[in-house]
This record gives C-alpha cells, structure tokens and sequence, in this order.
C-alpha cells in the first residue's frame, strides 16, 4: 500500500521502500525502446539551457540500471540529464561516488524530486511491489512531474531481462502495452504473463482484454508453426503481421518486431472500465 498522506503535501518521499533487485543489462530492452522509437522526445525537449531529464525511479539496491540508462541516453541525446532516484538514503549515498556531469543521484519517490519537468521516467519492477488499488494514484502523480513531450514507462521483466513488458503513459494517460522478449526464453509468447505490469498481472482471465490479446498471441504463433524450421524470429514475424491483419491494434514496425518486440494500443488491453 501508498502512504496514507501521499495525496497531501509531502515532505518525506511519496512511496515504500522495494527489495531493490537488480542484475546489470536487465533493463536493456526497454533502454533500447526509449534511445530508439522514442527518442525524439528528447530532440523535442532540448532548448538553449535546458538540458531534457531523463529519471530512473527505483533503481534499487544498486545503481546499476541508471548508469546503464545514462550510457545508452547519451549516445542519442549528449546533452541529457539522468537521475536516479531511489526512496533509501542508503542506497543513494553508496551511488553518489558514482556522479559526474550528466548523472546524478537523490532521495525521492513517485513526486520525483527534480527541477523542472521530466521528458522520461522509467520505473522498472517498482510498482509490482504495491497494491493493484495504488497504480491509478501513482501513475497520476508521476504524469503530473512530465514534460508536454514527457513519458512515463511502468514496466517489468524477469531477473536478467529476457522477458519484460511495459505500459508508455504521457501527460493524458495510458497510451500503449510493450512485451519484448529474447528469442529461445519462451515456448508462447503468453508466457511473458508473469511479468504484465501491476496494472494487468491480475487482469489475465476469462473476460479480461488482456487474456484476449494474449490468447490471439498464442493463436497466431500457433499458425505460424510451419516458419519454425526458419528461426523462432520468422515465426514471431508472422506471428506479429497476423495480429496487425487480424485488426488489432498493433504497431506494424517490423524493425522492433525483428528485435522481439510488439506495441499495442493500451485501449485494446485496458482492464475492465480501465479499473487500473
């Protein structure tokens, strides 16, 4: 659960402390996303002295994953800003040797804590730690800290990141559903369901948008069975044009699909009356 008093005026950081797990490269698929497809909303963010900011939210027990994020920023936008943000002083004062122009590190949560406005935020297997009930409250209140270009990724993946999925929000709300996937770390690509975001993990049943989307999945990899002895990645190509044929809303960007890595319109996964 939230703090209770995470609606009012805060002084200490809106948020609990995580178990702070963390393995080095673990997020690179989604670094990878937010450095390709969306980088332009750091070009967009750039002004004469103004640098865009780019936040690690929850970066655990080791700062790891900012340092990472920062490396991959910087060989699209120089010029960016990342901080990493995390709700234990502790784990801040062992990352703070770590700083140098363009990389910093605080004490903070959801409010995030920074000057200014936020072009990117990604909170990477922080909110599947809180109540389902809690994710609309902390969404908002992330979104408010953006940039009018700014994203806001809620995501999860397994411990060395092979299978990870993520939800893109922008200032007006959810906006599309990521899964990315290694080659070989799946038999389905349903499998990833254990790593949905908080906002769909609970949501994969009978009746749920999220089951339907994951079952047509299924389906479509089903009947591209006869591309197997290709290569897992002809498959998934297949898989992913049937889908976008089918009429679900995906994005059709056969260069990420290639990578293993399918967008959805968040409208066609949303929880029941988008609950979440």
């Amino acid at each position: 659960m939230v703090p209770r008093d995470a609606g009012r005026s805060r002084i200490t950081p809106f948020g609990n402390a995580t178990r702070g797990t963390t393995n080095p490269n673990r997020l690179r698929r989604v670094d990878r996303w937010l450095a390709g497809p969306e980088a332009w909303r750091l070009r967009r963010d750039r002004s004469p002295g103004s640098a865009p900011l780019v936040v690690d939210l929850g970066y655990g027990g080791s700062p790891t994953t900012a340092v990472e994020l920062y490396a991959r920023i910087h060989a699209v936008c120089p010029d960016a800003h990342v901080t990493g943000i995390e709700i234990e002083p502790e784990r801040v004062r062992v990352a703070k040797p770590l700083e140098h122009d363009g990389l910093d590190f605080r004490v903070g949560g959801f409010e995030i804590p920074v000057p200014g406005h936020a072009t990117m935020v990604r909170a990477f297997n922080v909110l599947r730690q809180y109540d389902e009930a809690d994710v609309r409250l902390i969404w908002d209140t992330v979104r408010s800290r953006l940039s009018p270009n700014g994203i806001f990724v809620d995501g999860t993946c397994d411990e060395i990141g092979r299978r990870s999925t993520w939800v893109a929000l922008d200032a007006s709300g959810p906006q599309t559903l990521t899964i990315s996937m290694r080659f070989g770390s799946f038999k389905r690509p349903s499998d990833v369901a254990e790593r949905l975001p908080k906002a769909l993990i609970h949501r994969n049943v009978p009746g749920e948008r999220i089951n339907d989307f994951l079952q047509a999945l299924d389906q479509h990899w089903l009947a591209a069975a006869p591309l197997a002895p290709f290569g897992i990645r002809q498959r998934w190509l297949l898989m992913c044009q049937g889908m976008y044929d089918g009429g679900w809303p995906v994005a059709r960007n056969p260069s990420r699909w290639r990578l293993g890595e399918l967008t959805v319109a968040w409208s066609a996964v949303a929880p029941g009356l988008d609950e979440a």
